[in-house]
């Protein structure tokens, strides 16, 4: 189409018609077609179509933000970014993205792979206590992967610096990442809302903290001037699809060249989460306890497999085009050991910090999390909110204390 406008199950029938790289997914069937809006995030419209001979999804970016309408403007070159994202980190990770079938600009669309049911999101899983066995395998494998790879690590500077400067205009969306997460909750905002009454001296809290305020102006400033790899940029537990033995990561919209801690401190931060929910969630016939041991070993397997991929791939490519470390400068294995080391401290740190600012936004920011969320009655919500933010506060005042994950799990332990 010559210009943009929003699509609907009817329109969307004749787009497809007049796509071969979609209209072949279905084999040119329509008389059985049916097409689902299933939509239920905060920015774009998703149809779910289902042929007779097969299916796809189909993404469409709005001009605005869905969830609160067309007094938020937001740039449909949204689309442009993720679809980019899904086709790189597709390549680097095949296993755990789905396939693009096809990107329109002007439309601000994409068409991909449909994940069939049992698919399900994560954060619903986590939310019904289901266990996912493969969950910390592929997880740390498709992070390893798509950071590494898109790193001074494995690039050289030229081609990193080309590859920064196109993602530098998905601006908008960081724009928006950096008013959530590291402004709003530290400031008094109408966007942002809480379990009122319980929380509201917690609220307060927040916006008063001093010491929590240098800490998040120290990520902020991360966040924004740091490219250190192509990151996904909204890699919560609602941005994975999983069954028991498959995990694909979707939406990556908000992606750009950053902080790799914001990537793996989103997913970490929001298993905590989902960790300090499940007390809200206990039945008479299921305490969660075994659940909640669960959660906790798959944040440590999480990061331990990461680690062990991450330095792996390293050692693989340590004569590779890579100009981070030079190979006829980091020349013995001492020197690259150390370098490793100190590397891989700070990215466990940077880590936990942004996770603990993503855990704090989901408290007291604009946008909550199902977790918390679906436990129906006030108060026992609250308690289970407020003993994750009381951890998120310490997490992120006292991150570089922190020698190893299996230390973060005993420090949420104590904490519940």
């Amino acid at each position: 189409m010559s210009e943009f406008k929003p699509l609907n199950e009817k329109s969307l029938v004749d787009y497809i018609k007049a796509t071969p790289s979609l209209s072949s997914r279905i084999g040119d069937e329509y008389e059985d077609l049916v097409i689902k809006e299933v939509g239920d995030g905060n920015l774009n419209f998703v149809f779910i179509v289902l042929g007779s001979t097969g299916s796809l999804v189909i993404k469409q970016a709005l001009p605005y933000i869905r969830c609160i309408g067309e007094s938020w403007p937001m740039t449909k070159e949204r689309a442009y970014f993720e679809a980019t994202t899904l086709r790189k980190h597709g390549s680097l990770s095949p296993d755990h993205v789905p396939e693009v079938y096809h990107f329109d600009r002007t439309m601000a669309l994409i068409g991909m792979r449909y994940l069939e049911p049992p698919h399900i999101i994560l954060r619903k899983g986590l939310v019904a206590g289901i266990e996912y066995p493969s969950l910390a395998e592929h997880m740390s494998d498709y992070m390893a992967k798509t950071l590494f790879f898109t790193s001074l690590l494995y690039h050289d500077t030229t081609e990193h610096r080309r590859a920064v400067t196109e993602f530098c205009g998905n601006v908008e969306l960081c724009r928006l990442t950096e008013q959530v997460v590291f402004s709003d909750p530290y400031r008094v905002s109408t966007f942002n809302r809480w379990t009122s009454p319980y929380l509201d001296d917690d609220a307060k809290a927040v916006r008063e903290d001093s010491f929590l305020k240098l800490e998040i102006a120290e990520l902020k400033s991360m966040f924004c001037e740091r490219a250190q790899a192509l990151i996904h940029g909204d890699l919560h537990t609602g941005s994975v699809m999983v069954t028991q033995d498959s995990t694909q990561v979707i939406d990556p919209e908000f992606s750009f060249y950053g902080p790799m801690g914001f990537d793996i401190g989103a997913f970490l931060g929001n298993l905590i989460l989902a960790f300090f929910a499940q007390d809200g969630h206990t039945t008479q016939g299921n305490d969660r306890k075994e659940y909640k041991q669960w959660i906790l070993r798959t944040i440590e397997q999480t990061w331990n497999l990461f680690h062990k991929r991450f330095i792996a791939l390293w050692d693989q490519n340590k004569d590779g085009p890579g100009e981070a470390y030079l190979a006829d400068i980091y020349n013995n294995a001492e020197v690259l050991q150390l370098v490793q080391e100190n590397y891989i401290k700070d990215l466990l740190h940077d880590s936990l910090g942004f996770g603990a600012a993503k855990m704090i936004r989901r408290i007291v920011g604009v946008a909550h999390v199902e977790d918390f969320e679906s436990i129906e009655e006030d108060k026992r919500r609250a308690i289970c909110e407020r003993n994750a933010l009381e951890f998120a506060k310490k997490l992120l005042k006292e991150r570089r204390n922190f020698k190893c994950i299996g230390e973060v799990v005993s420090a949420i332990q104590q904490q519940s």
